[in-house]
């Protein structure tokens, strides 16, 4: 039975060198990775050539690469994953909008919530990006932030777990770090 703690147990045995427990995560995590993986591609073009289970397989091709990673919990797991998730998806776009020689089909990004950006068709990934990179040089716990939630679905008391802060800390920085971001995309 999937648990966020036996999930953790086998995090944190396959911190250990024990191969046999990243065997059993996998089958565990992977329909959440999926899941992840078609929310972030519903929001890119519709003739995105990535689709989730590669962007999955690619992910996890990178997790499996962490050999020094200290696994805490589940939601630092599917922090990280998020994370990769989301590199691999700037790199994709970065290498589409080279080819199409300036990205004539950017459009522009509107953030008014995490809620509304799930739900947004073709979302310039790129400038989400550039924005949270300047974001995360201002404030990088508010970078980190908006990072988990968005990419990471993580909620506010999985962020608090991850990040080691408060919950009305998280909450406080999701407020500020999203109405910045809605500034710099508008």
């Amino acid at each position: 039975m999937q648990t966020p703690e036996s999930i953790t147990q086998l995090l944190v045995d396959w911190s250990k060198g024990n191969q046999k427990a990243l065997d059993k995560l996998m089958p565990l995590v992977y329909s959440e990775l999926r899941r992840l993986a078609g929310n972030y591609l519903r929001r890119e073009r519709q003739n995105h050539t990535l689709q989730p289970t590669a962007l999955v397989n690619e992910a996890y091709l990178k997790l499996i690469d962490q050999k020094n990673a200290r696994w805490q919990n589940r939601a630092q797991f599917y922090g990280v994953a998020a994370q990769l998730m989301r590199r691999i998806l700037v790199d994709h776009a970065r290498q589409h909008q080279a080819a199409k020689r300036g990205g004539s089909d950017q459009q522009r990004l509107s953030i008014t919530s995490a809620e509304q950006l799930v739900k947004q068709p073709e979302l310039d990934l790129l400038a989400l990006h550039e924005a949270l990179e300047e974001l995360t040089t201002i404030d990088s716990q508010q970078g980190r932030i908006v990072e988990l939630k968005f990419f990471g679905g993580l909620s506010i008391e999985e962020m608090a777990e991850v990040l080691g802060i408060g919950h009305a800390t998280v909450e406080r920085d999701w407020k500020m770090a999203r109405a910045w971001l809605r500034r710099k995309l508008e």
